[in-house]
């Protein structure tokens, strides 16, 4: 099963964080905040893999 996490809280760069921790699979988010999204999901991404 996948899981993720839809609204303001899909853009927000601590959430992603939190996201990644936790091992959700997505996030979704308004459409103005999607390239602050996609930069911190890659950034947490890198991070995560030490």
């Amino acid at each position: 099963m996948k899981l993720g996490i839809c609204g303001e809280h899909g853009g927000d760069p601590t959430s992603i964080d939190f996201c990644e921790d936790v091992g959700l699979d997505h996030v979704s988010c308004s459409p103005f905040r999607v390239p602050i999204a996609r930069l911190w999901a890659a950034q947490a991404a890198i991070k995560a893999r030490g």
